[in-house]
């Protein structure tokens, strides 16, 4: 399948097999479709786990803590490459190494304005080269943190950080995840 330079969403049904596409622009509303996503965390041996905040521009979840990148692929597009394509586009960087470690996650939230989350969305942990160079687009902070003291955050007070990361965190082993240097299809 060729990758479409549009940004197009990749549309699931309930067994999660690609039906359709739509619009990013139009996907995220109050009545959101199953839908193709990704979440990634960023770790490095000497800073621990990077946690981003995400600009208040954003259109679900203004101003919330969260993981390092989130994205969708487009169609015909490895997972590994929209990982590598966000990280750029986010962040400013590229991968070393990344790492499928919750390859069956899925969720749906509602954040404060009535938009609804509804997606298919595999986790990954990527090592990155180089700095970072954050879009204030879509970040508009970042901290590096103890990965004990984000799965403390995440277990204790979840309301902090973005639903997402609050449900996957306590199923990541933040301190042993991220040692393999595959980049998965």
């Amino acid at each position: 399948m060729a990758i479409t330079s549009e940004d197009l969403v990749v549309l699931l049904d309930p067994d999660l097999t690609p039906c359709g596409t739509a619009p990013r622009s139009t996907v995220h509303t109050t009545s959101t479709p199953l839908h193709l996503a990704f979440s990634c965390y960023v770790l490095d041996e000497d800073r621990g786990v990077l946690l981003t905040r995400r600009a208040l521009a954003k259109r679900t979840w203004p101003g919330v803590w969260t993981n390092a990148c989130c994205g969708h692929p487009r169609p015909g597009e490895a997972m590994a490459e929209a990982v590598e394509r966000r990280l750029a586009d986010e962040l400013g960087t590229r991968a070393r190494s990344i790492e499928l470690v919750l390859p069956d996650f899925r969720y749906e939230a509602v954040d404060a304005s009535g938009v609804r989350e509804n997606e298919y969305c595999p986790v990954f942990v990527a090592t990155v080269t180089g700095g970072l160079d954050p879009d204030p687009d879509e970040v508009m902070d970042l901290r590096w943190a103890d990965p004990a003291a984000v799965a403390d955050v995440a277990v204790r007070a979840p309301w902090l950080l973005s639903p997402w990361s609050a449900a996957q965190i306590p199923q990541l082993d933040l301190a042993d995840a991220g040692r393999g240097t595959a980049l998965p299809a």
